[in-house]
């Protein structure tokens, strides 16, 4: 299979791009800084796409077999201006709607069309709770909730949602936060900011501590998008999230626990609140009980299902 990957080089989609690879498939890999200053491998090809421009991706489509959509800026990377959080959900926006341009484009010209797409989303789209103990499970069949992040994967699910029409298998993906290291080997994502203090011996929950944290590990987010690929009898939407999502305080401790590290200084959530803003509300100080029963009743099952587990081997 030739696989075209949007936002190929971020976190997620370097993982992915090397899952593929190992697996005996090949990438295109497009990026706005296409492969500059990056390793070349068998089977792999860089492309610069400016993130919005159709005329620039139909070419990187006309060989695509499927084709994974991960483009868009990173929500936890800067305070949430105004400004901010326009870019974040247009960089999604721009994207979809380049994507089904191109792919009508191709189609007016009864070309070839990807057999499948997967689109990427959060579990954010479910909404804000601030106590695990009273959040409920949430399951792809659960209504969106409210807040900047369910507003945006609204939009952003939506808006490759014509492709459907066209014959393309659709899967979207709405990811936990996910554990897993960068290419240099240190970790990443939302532990990347985390872990320092526990380093430290400073290590603490974050806020009241009650608030639900869900999670998944990186090396079952790249099985996931390999298993939705050779299945070619579904679609819709998958929560990309371990089946086990825990308190903060039990995040914290399980995190300390494989640090060797004590856990003893809570961070108030009036200083998070002060340092992040309305970042802090949605990120941070509540959280979201996505339960993967679609992909329970597919029959994936999770190699990381154990917090501990899955801490222990981010951070081996």
């Amino acid at each position: 299979m030739h696989v075209l990957i949007l936002g190929a080089t971020g976190f997620i989609g370097s993982h992915i791009t090397a899952s593929l690879l190992a697996a005996g498939h090949t990438v295109c890999a497009a990026a706005r800084s296409g492969g500059s200053g990056r390793p070349a491998a068998d089977g792999l090809a860089y492309a610069t796409w400016d993130g919005k421009n159709p005329d620039g991706l139909r070419p990187l489509l006309e060989h695509a077999d499927a084709v994974i959509n991960l483009q868009g800026e990173n929500i936890g990377a800067a305070r949430w201006t105004r400004a901010r959080k326009q870019a974040i959900v247009q960089s999604r926006l721009d994207a979809g709607y380049a994507l089904v341009t191109a792919l009508h484009e191709l189609r007016h010209k009864n070309q070839r069309l990807p057999q499948c797409l997967l689109q990427a989303s959060a579990c954010g789209y479910y909404g804000l709770w601030p106590d695990a103990a009273t959040a409920p499970p949430c399951t792809e069949h659960s209504p969106a909730g409210q807040g900047f992040l369910a507003r945006t994967c609204v939009q952003w699910e939506a808006s490759t949602a014509p492709v459907e029409d066209m014959g393309i298998r659709r899967c979207i993906l709405r990811f936990s936060p996910v554990l897993g290291k960068k290419s240099s080997g240190a970790a990443g994502g939302f532990l990347e900011r985390m872990l320092p203090p526990f380093r430290y011996f400073m290590g603490g929950p974050v806020g009241s501590g009650h608030q639900p944290v869900s999670w998944i590990h990186m090396e079952d987010v790249t099985r996931i998008a390999l298993f939705l690929l050779a299945q070619s009898g579904l679609c819709g939407t998958f929560n990309a999230s371990a089946p086990e999502t825990v308190s903060m305080r039990r995040f914290a401790h399980t995190l300390g626990s494989v640090c060797a590290r004590p856990v003893w200084l809570p961070v108030p959530a009036s200083l998070v609140r002060l340092a992040l803003g309305e970042m802090a509300e949605e990120l941070i100080l509540c959280g979201q009980n996505p339960f993967p029963s679609r992909l329970a009743d597919a029959g994936y099952a999770f190699r990381y299902g154990s917090l501990e587990q899955a801490l222990a081997d981010t951070l081996a």
